[in-house]
């Protein structure tokens, strides 16, 4: 869970600064965060959801 929040706020962070700087458009970053939230409701979340764990256990590992 606590990965989660943290990839969530991190993204978040990204998105944000991509709109401030000017290289994201407001519907560009509209269509992410609804692909992202639509993914989040699929088969795939799993899988995603073991990657992104198994890429943390291994960078704290480095």
């Amino acid at each position: 869970m606590a990965v989660t929040v943290s990839l969530v706020v991190l993204f978040g962070l990204v998105l944000f600064f991509l709109l401030r700087s000017g290289s994201l458009g407001y519907g560009s970053a509209f269509t992410a965060a609804g692909f992202g939230f639509f993914l989040a409701s699929t088969g795939a979340a799993t899988p995603i959801n073991q990657l992104a764990g198994s890429v943390v256990d291994a960078l704290s590992n480095l």
